[in-house]
């Protein structure tokens, strides 16, 4: 059994920070502030010893909620009363009673799945995604779904369905996407940690946006979807979290026993030092933001103080090229996403169901319809080109975006197609090689900008080197911890 320590578990006085489940003009709480838990694992190892239950803690994460939500909008749909419910029951499981949050893109038995759609409204989920089912036998508690923009297709969580989600480090700012309603609630400290999906950078930036830790597995690693898979698997499930233990247990609760990857061993601060490849340039040849390339230059930094050769690189690929055919690939989702909801719906295609940006995005992949067959194969032989890279590297560092967190507003999917596809483009410069090659790729928040915005440092390996990033991920975090920064809007 798990044992707290001091540090994973901060005491419930006067002198502890309170939950901030009163307004945030300083106004004291009624009553004594309880324990803080400092991640998932600490919560799960005092429900395990009897020093606190599930229920307290769904209490408390709900009251944590209420304190910020107005604020941050990061929930699309409260379970609150079914959380209790599943708290007063009987949990197992590596994080049993731990309250947590969904992505309202998969499905969580008799919840709403609405993909910010406004044309799946009352779409409820019959049973769970087989990535959902892994968190409910890990005795995870989900308080609810949390926002994405309309089938995550965008790099801001802004869906008409639900309004704009708010950067708790600058409520006029993203969160990024898209599990930016995800990040959002973890940044804030509701829970310790939550689901996310990236399938070209939706775990990733928002974790580089909001100061959290987010790693997208590789392929097949953890299981995605029930159905059929497409022809190029971009997309994978995981989570955004405060700490990398949590990260790393939530990965072993959800692991695919498909015999594809052997099961994830011993995970101990990394060792041995690493030639890591320092790329800060954009693939696509848009501008670096000067202070993200300060703060990314201090990582890099960081990294020789520990020992590991740092080496200039640019990534040998042909950036514009293969920028055009992920955005065209995301289209071709896009255009079949707008048919589902009109399936469902009984509604034609339209303004009505689908937001703006989808159906540019739509009409995109209909207009090119000629050139998808040709552009699949290309991405496909993508991923060799990326294991390429790792021929004298054992990792590569890079930004996650190209600046740090945009105005809201600046990617709206109700704004001019053009407009919104330029700053995406400017935006989103980093994270859809690992998608499409399938691996591994982490962003750590090691860096934050002069304003006070985090900025993510992104570090990828190859297919397969999740264990890799986990070793260093805990290095890094020992390093330069983040734990205790906390935005300005937060409930702890």
């Amino acid at each position: 059994m798990l044992k707290l320590s001091r540090r994973a578990m901060l005491a419930g006085s006067a002198a502890t920070a309170a939950l901030v489940a009163c307004s945030r003009n300083g106004t004291s709480p009624a009553a004594p502030a309880k324990p803080v838990y400092a991640d998932g694992m600490a919560m799960a190892a005092a429900i395990a010893a009897g020093e606190t239950t599930a229920l307290e803690q769904v209490e408390e994460a709900i009251a944590r909620a209420n304190a910020v939500e107005p604020q941050i909008n990061g929930i699309v749909t409260e379970t609150f009363e079914v959380a209790r419910s599943d708290a007063a029951g009987i949990l197992t499981g590596a994080f049993a009673g731990v309250p947590s949050f969904i992505k309202d893109l998969i499905d969580w038995k008799g919840a709403p799945t609405q993909a910010g759609s406004r044309g799946l409204a009352g779409n409820i989920a019959q049973g769970d995604n087989v990535f959902a089912s892994k968190w409910r036998s890990a005795g995870i508690v989900s308080l609810g779904k949390s926002a994405t923009p309309e089938a995550g297709l965008i790099s801001s969580t802004e869906p008409l369905a639900n309004g704009p989600t708010h950067n708790p480090w600058d409520l006029t700012r993203i969160p990024g996407g898209s599990s930016g309603g995800a990040a959002a609630l973890v940044a804030a400290r509701v829970v310790p940690f939550a689901h996310a999906s990236d399938g070209g950078g939706s775990i990733r930036i928002p974790a580089s946006t909001c100061g959290v830790f987010g790693l997208k597995p590789s392929r097949d690693r953890l299981p995605y979807n029930d159905g059929d898979a497409p022809p190029l698997q971009i997309s994978v499930n995981h989570a955004l979290t405060i700490s990398v233990r949590d990260s790393l247990a939530l990965f072993r609760a959800a692991e695919a026993n498909d015999g594809a990857y052997p099961l994830l061993g011993d995970i101990q601060p990394l060792k041995r030092r690493l030639r890591i490849g320092f790329a800060p340039e954009p693939i696509g040849g848009t501008a670096l933001h000067a202070e993200t390339r300060a703060a990314l230059e201090d990582v890099a930094q960081l990294c020789r103080d520990l020992g590991h050769e740092v080496i200039d690189y640019t990534l040998p690929m042909d950036g514009p090229k293969f920028t055009d055919a992920f955005i065209l690939y995301w289209a071709t989702g896009a255009a079949q996403f707008a048919q589902k909801v009109a399936s469902y719906s009984g509604k034609p295609v339209g303004p009505d169901i689908i937001e703006p940006w989808t159906l540019g995005l739509a009409s995109m992949a209909l207009s090119r319809m000629t050139e998808i067959p040709g552009n699949i194969g290309y991405l496909q032989k993508f991923e060799a080109q990326y294991a390429s890279f790792f021929e004298s590297l054992d990792l590569i560092l890079t930004p996650v975006t190209g600046s740090p967190a945009v105005p809201i507003g600046e990617q709206a999917p109700d704004g001019d197609f053009d407009a919104v596809m330029e700053s995406v483009l400017r935006f989103v410069a980093y994270t859809s090689p690992m998608n499409v090659a399938g691996a591994a790729s982490m962003s750590v928040p090691l860096a934050w900008s002069p304003a006070g915005l985090p900025i993510g440092a992104m570090f990828s390996g190859r297919k397969g080197d999740d264990g890799l990033l986990f070793e260093l991920a805990l290095e890094l975090e020992a390093a330069r911890p983040w734990a205790d920064r906390k935005p300005p809007v937060s409930a702890i």
